[in-house]
């Protein structure tokens, strides 16, 4: 059943991947109607928003899930472009400054730890580090359920050099490739078990945060660089690295996981429409 599915589906993902940008974002357009014909997590959105941002009227509510829906369609036809993106549109569509610290760092073989959230083209952020920075990406990723899929998406994550790692093998990855230069990166706000969570105050919420990232940045020492993902105009990014942590281990306990969060809170209230509100971040309850 899951090549069957893979294989009914995958011409279309294929002819989507060959469209001319131009012809691409056209067809999000299109797709954003659908989208909203369907009611596609169209409840989980306005309750999101309506719970991060209690000071909005209504009507700022209901313009800030539109433009978000329009944002998931291009998004989500972005992610699939990659399949057919060159290296020259890679590095242009998504431009990665590179700071003099970051060469340094790695002048002076410095592994390092990434943090970011589902905020703007988190994918297309990974193949704009690895083209711009000396350094070799290493991102985490939950795999897909589909293996032909999750054959598909893993060829396109690392097309350009990137490598991935499952989450479930992320300590022993790192443990394994500690004598090498890497750059490990996190997509860090996603939902906590609210056991083992970092609780804090995220847009106005009660919000349980994944502590892994925080636990292996002291473990390892290796200093945590925040990614603040741009969407400069539609198709067009620019990513910016940010130093947290330059010594880990001489924090306190939460404290990087609560400078992520603010950090990420920041760029959220700035410009709401591009993170993920579709995402059920705040399933789970503080555990008294």
């Amino acid at each position: 059943m899951q090549a069957f599915l893979f294989y009914l589906t995958y011409p279309l993902i294929y002819l989507i991947a060959s469209l001319p940008f131009r012809a691409l974002y056209a067809f999000s357009d299109f797709l954003y109607y659908i989208l909203k014909l369907s009611g596609y997590r169209q409840k989980v959105v306005l309750e999101n928003l309506r719970n991060s941002f209690p000071e909005k009227s209504e009507k700022e509510i209901i313009q800030i899930a539109e433009s978000f829906f329009r944002y998931l369609c291009d998004l989500i036809l972005e992610t699939l472009k990659t399949l057919k993106t060159t290296e020259k549109e890679a590095k242009e569509r998504c431009y990665f400054h590179n700071p003099p610290w970051l060469n340094e760092m790695h002048k002076e073989k410095k592994s390092i730890i990434i943090v970011m959230g589902h905020y703007g083209n988190w994918e297309w952020a990974g193949p704009g580090f690895t083209l711009n920075s000396l350094y070799q990406l290493v991102v985490i990723y939950r795999p897909l359920s589909n293996k032909y899929f999750e054959n598909m998406m893993v060829k396109m994550r690392t097309k350009f050099g990137t490598r991935i790692t499952p989450v479930a093998q992320t300590l022993r990855d790192m443990v394994a490739n500690r004598k090498q230069i890497t750059a490990t990166a996190f997509v860090a706000d996603q939902t906590a078990f609210p056991e083992t969570a970092y609780w804090t105050t995220f847009l106005n919420q009660d919000t349980a945060v994944f502590t892994g990232t925080e636990k292996l940045a002291i473990k390892f020492n290796y200093p945590v660089v925040y990614m603040n993902v741009i969407r400069k105009k539609r198709g067009y990014y620019e990513v910016f690295p940010e130093l947290l942590f330059a010594e880990p281990t001489q924090t306190k306990e939460g404290e990087i996981s609560e400078c992520f969060t603010r950090r990420l809170e920041q760029e959220i209230i700035k410009d709401p429409s591009i993170w993920l509100w579709s995402h059920r971040r705040w399933k789970h309850k503080r555990v008294v």
